[in-house]
């Protein structure tokens, strides 16, 4: 048996373990003879020491076989190809893929999370659909994709329990931003929901955990390595979080701007969906390469394919978009009459010559539509409404942004956020693109084009 206390001070030393010593710390940890300070030291100091990959690829094995997995023997040779973002502002391409790439053939068994930080979360967004089931059980999950094509869960106690105690671990020891802990936590999740192709969009800028693009490139680089040691094909874009992606910011608002471009609203947020759709379908061999399959994922959205497929998968996870559709709100239209509790002006004429997401994304927490632990709970309806991005001209007085929230106390937190994350000049500023390369096994490629 392992001693905690000299396991801890190896690591500490900067010393390789030995996969046993690792398999019978972990699982000391999970039967609760491994204490939470216990691991609490160990995490810090593999964020001070870091992890080889030997390591990585041991711990990303424990935490996957801590639970169950999908098993879909016996099931059609049907491919199946899952999507990963590592955090933004205003995030909501998920729920615009996943329907497009389901009708395209393509199934999706897709484990997410929920918000934390200044970063939005994908089962936050579902949940503020009335009675929508993010928790089905594991065989539940399975049979919905062999029948359906795709399911959205959160972690459960069945699927990696060992990464779901850590990461409630780490959220609160200052330890989440630590590569080798964030690499394995991710991949573990997406090797066990029994996949061949792996589409990552690695973040970066302001809005992001990665805040340049080196430490995007570091992330993306290791989570491919996984990915292609245990078999899964794994390509990542890299893609500019500096501001929120598209016009909204909160979970109902993003759920009906995904739904605007699932009817063929456009912009980037249609774009980029359509571009990581097309490598979810060159992985998938539906495609012979990305770009056939972005234009097959827009032959799949132009012809209302995707929409429909949209209500069959809120449908099968009991959600019900009548209660969702129920108000009038400006193109789209909300569960409730809330209209904009404040709404903030341009303080200058000229242009909007930077944003700052974090601080966005911060402001739409200030207002109810985050959590700062993951005990708070959140008002679904609250959130933000970006009317002007970066380079766009604008005059003194004219809205920038609308605030909605329940509690109306919120608000000047949140325009004090608002007014720290908008940056205006006189002239136009220089953009970069939306896409900033794409990296695989081999490397680093160039974006040109889309």
């Amino acid at each position: 048996m392992i001693i905690p206390y000299a396991l801890i001070q190896k690591k500490k030393r900067g010393e390789a373990l030995a996969s046993e010593e690792m398999r019978q710390f972990f699982k000391g940890y999970l039967d609760g003879t491994v204490a939470d300070y216990q691991m609490s030291a160990f995490l810090m100091a593999v964020c001070f020491q870091g992890l080889n990959s030997e390591e990585v690829d041991q711990l990303t094995q424990i935490m996957m076989e801590s639970g169950k997995r999908f098993d879909f023997s016996g099931a059609p040779k049907t491919p199946r190809v899952d999507k990963h973002s590592t955090g933004g502002v205003g995030d909501k391409l998920t729920l615009i893929i996943v329907p497009m790439v389901m009708a395209g053939g393509i199934q999706v068994p897709m484990i997410c999370g929920r918000g934390l930080g200044h970063t939005g979360g994908t089962i936050d967004k579902l949940e503020s659909i009335p009675g929508f089931r993010t928790d089905k059980s594991l065989r539940e999950a399975t049979e919905q994709v062999k029948r359906l094509g795709a399911v959205i869960l959160g972690q459960t106690p069945e699927l990696d329990p060992l990464d779901s105690r850590l990461y409630h671990l780490r959220d609160v020891t200052a330890t989440v931003d630590c590569l080798p802990l964030i690499a394995s936590s991710i991949m573990s999740k997406k090797i066990a929901e029994g996949i061949q192709g792996l589409v990552l969009d690695v973040k970066v800028g302001t809005g992001a955990f990665q805040k340049t693009l080196g430490e995007a490139q570091d992330l993306a680089r290791e989570l491919i390595r996984i990915g292609e040691r245990f078999g899964v094909h794994t390509v990542a874009l890299l893609t500019r979080m500096d501001e929120p992606l598209g016009e909204s910011v909160g979970n109902r608002l993003e759920v009906l701007e995904a739904m605007e471009v699932l009817k063929g609203k456009s912009g980037v947020v249609r774009d980029l969906s359509l571009t990581l759709a097309g490598w979810m379908f060159y992985l998938g061999k539906k495609a012979s390469s990305a770009e056939e399959g972005f234009q097959r994922a827009q032959k799949i959205l132009d012809s209302g394919q995707a929409y429909s497929q949209w209500e069959r998968l809120v449908s099968a996870q009991g959600g019900d978009l009548s209660q969702l559709l129920l108000a009038q709100f400006p193109s789209a239209q909300l569960s409730s009459e809330k209209r904009p509790v404040e709404v903030w002006r341009s303080p200058t004429d000229g242009f909007v010559e930077s944003m700052n997401g974090e601080e966005i994304g911060i402001a739409s927490i200030e207002l109810g539509a985050g959590r700062r632990s993951l005990e708070d709970s959140i008002d679904p309806d609250a959130g933000l409404r970006i009317l002007r991005h970066t380079g766009d001209k604008v005059s003194k007085g004219e809205p920038l942004v609308e605030l909605y929230a329940c509690d109306e106390k919120s608000v000047p937190k949140a325009l004090a956020r608002l007014t720290s994350a908008y940056r205006f000049s006189n002239v136009p500023p220089q953009t970069q693109p939306l896409i900033l390369g794409v990296m695989d096994k081999d490397g680093i490629h160039p974006i040109s084009g889309r």
